[in-house]
């Protein structure tokens, strides 16, 4: 993680980080990485001295603009409204709907290691009077904004456009009302039918006091005003944010030239896209963050995001495909590398750095976690599926120890997601079950093979899995059977398919007889010797 080091080794004095959150339905996966790269740059800034507050915020005082996870009965009542203002849409004690989906994201935060010192709702701080200032900042400057508009993004506001959003007191939208005049304390406000295409104001105007909770700023100017008001020093924002002329130059400028203060730095990262799609929040789209976590605990995760620099995109497809074994195995082979064990293939630039920012606790001592035995992932999803397997004393067979209390609760978080991988995410290659009588595949098996399996046979001493994957290919050398003709017969014989788990560890998690006399009768092509 060079680049969190490289940033805290620039900054200088006390530092507060900020992120955000606008919750317009369920959060899908992709919005994680925001909060872990917040949390890595957190994490290196205390590393290099600096004392640094962790923010993260909801703006649910932003309007409801799409319809994906609304009642049909909703729609019409809910379009423009306030998302702190729509009752939640399922019975669950939270106070609406923004403090629903709010609610359910960041809940994962804790597990996931991202601990920010203070949550803000701008529900609760608008009626507070905090943003009163800004307002009235805004409201004077009202041609200055005009202009950065103009010149930052060429969006054209007529001359009597005035950056505020009355909430409206007959029917209670937020996007659907404009504001043309401000004489010093009060706005003329019209909630308009046709402002915006995805609602219809009540048609209502009159002055109102825009202070204390009656409106909101623009979502570009509140994002200024929240640095402004946080004293925010840094904030990473999604590249569809931070394109040019977009929202982020345009916040940059309101900063500047409107509240006069320098902007956060940004660390601006790419999409978190799931089968080479973009996730949309608010159409509903994507796989939901707090599903994903039931399959990849914190420290896979964390891998996801991080294992390459943020401006790098990262494209994840957990359904029916590999890839959530595939990030076990990164991690593990991570830990490896630190720990000091041989691993093959290349190490990405850093990897020790990954690895201990990979990690949940920030305090843990990562050499430890490295040293700790992890068990392949692909290896217990084929373990529960194998019935009177005995996980946790094959595991401790094939560490060579007992478990330690730590490696048994990093057994029980991984038995618990290859559960939902296998129900929810795998592909059919990986659903699998040893058969309990001969299987016709095993017919095909040539006499190379059935002689191989006779040998393999011949010793039926308790072995463990590494000590059954060293004889089968010491058996399979020994008669000049190829490897790959070697496991698949076992396959045949066990499985009554061409492909598997490895081998070693699937003849270990047996009844020894049983793998005896199952080697025997294929070896005699199906019907035991006499």
């Amino acid at each position: 993680m060079e680049w969190a080091d490289e940033l805290a080794a620039r900054v200088i004095g006390p530092q507060v980080v900020n992120d955000s959150k606008t919750p317009s339905g369920t959060v899908h996966v992709g919005s994680l990485r925001g909060p872990v790269i917040l949390d890595v740059i957190t994490r290196a800034l205390r590393a290099a001295g600096h004392e640094t507050t962790l923010l993260y915020g909801v703006d649910d005082l932003d309007a409801m603009d799409a319809q994906a996870l609304l009642t049909p009965d909703a729609i019409e009542r809910s379009m423009g409204v306030p998302l702190a203002h729509i009752p939640d849409q399922v019975a669950d004690g939270h106070a609406s709907y923004a403090r629903h989906h709010a609610q359910v994201f960041i809940d994962l935060f804790a597990d996931l290691g991202v601990k920010p010192d203070r949550y803000y709702w701008m529900s609760d701080i608008y009626p507070t009077g905090a943003m009163d200032p800004f307002i009235r900042t805004a409201l004077d400057r009202a041609h200055v904004v005009r202009d950065l508009y103009r010149r930052v993004s060429n969006v054209q506001h007529q001359d009597t456009w005035h950056p505020v959003l009355v909430i409206c007191g007959t029917c209670g939208r937020v996007g659907t009302t404009i504001v043309t005049k401000w004489d010093g304390e009060r706005v003329f406000y019209e909630c308009r039918e046709n402002l915006v295409t995805w609602a219809r104001g009540c048609g209502a105007s009159g002055w109102v006091s825009p202070f204390g909770g009656a409106a909101k700023l623009p979502w570009n100017l509140e994002w200024a005003a929240q640095w402004s008001l946080f004293g925010v020093t840094i904030e990473p924002c999604g590249k569809d944010l931070a394109t040019a002329g977009g929202s982020r130059d345009r916040s940059d400028a309101i900063a500047r030239e409107v509240f006069e203060r320098e902007p956060p730095i940004n660390v601006p990262y790419e999409f978190l896209n799931v089968g080479g799609k973009k996730m949309s929040t608010s159409k509903g789209r994507g796989t939901a963050a707090h599903r994903i976590v039931e399959v990849l605990p914190p420290e896979p995760l964390r891998t996801l995001m991080l294992r390459t620099r943020p401006n790098t995109a990262i494209d994840f497809d957990p359904e029916g495909t590999d890839a959530v074994p595939r990030l076990f195995d990164e991690f593990d082979r991570l830990g490896s590398a630190v720990a000091g064990r041989e691993v093959k293939g290349e190490l990405p630039a850093g990897f020790a750095s990954i690895f201990k920012y990979a990690l949940r606790d920030p305090g843990a001592d990562f050499e430890a976690e490295a040293a700790a035995f992890r068990p392949s992932f692909s290896h217990l999803a084929f373990l529960i599926q194998v019935p009177g397997a005995d996980v946790p004393a094959l595991m401790a067979t094939e560490k060579g120890s007992a478990l330690t209390p730590h490696e048994t609760a990093i057994l029980d978080e991984r038995l618990a997601a290859a559960r939902v991988w296998l129900d929810d995410y795998a592909p059919e290659r990986a659903r699998m079950r040893v058969q309990e009588a001969m299987p016709d595949a095993a017919a095909a098996l040539d006499a190379e093979q059935r002689a191989f399996l006779a040998t393999l046979a011949e010793d039926d001493a308790a072995r463990t899995g590494d000590e059954w994957q060293a004889a089968i290919f010491a058996t399979a050398a020994s008669g000049g059977l190829p490897a790959g003709r070697a496991f698949a017969a076992l396959y045949a014989a066990f499985l009554g398919r061409t492909s598997g788990p490895r081998a070693g560890w699937l003849l270990a998690s047996l009844d020894r007889a049983f793998v005896v006399a199952r080697l025997r009768e294929a070896a005699a092509g199906g019907t035991l010797p006499v």
